[in-house]
């Protein structure tokens, strides 16, 4: 169990980091505040198919995986669309502190979605 944990925990917070910082060109962030948009759909798409290998590289039955997917996308799109609208006005230059506050609360509660994954997928491979 403690490699499952392990295994999800990196592989989540990789897909993460590369999702986030090396696969969201301007488009997709100009887009994430506007249901209008494609930007933010495609943004959390990504994420949703990356977390999808990871899925399937522990062999999460297939039921589970698909509506952990369909719940991150959800979610990772409601979570970013938030986020555009409650920082809205906040720049790093000039509210340093604030703008690091609200990066902040965004990524924690991207974190406690992975938290929950976790324990989605351990739960359902018979762990806890």
């Amino acid at each position: 169990m403690l490699g499952l944990f392990f295994v999800l925990l990196l592989g989540l917070e990789l897909k993460h980091y590369v999702a986030d910082y090396f696969m969201q060109p301007g488009w997709m962030l100009a887009g994430k505040g506007d249901f209008r948009q494609p930007g933010g759909y495609a943004h959390a798409g990504i994420h949703a198919g990356l977390t999808a290998i990871v899925l399937l590289v522990v062999q999460t039955p297939l039921p589970i995986l698909a509506a952990v997917v369909v719940g991150e996308f959800v979610v990772h799109y409601l979570l970013d669309y938030s986020k555009i609208h409650y920082s809205r006005g906040v720049h790093v230059d000039g509210s340093p502190k604030r703008f690091w506050a609200l990066h902040g609360i965004d990524q924690l509660t991207h974190q406690l979605t992975y938290a929950a994954i976790i324990y989605v997928v351990v739960l359902a491979k018979g762990y806890a």
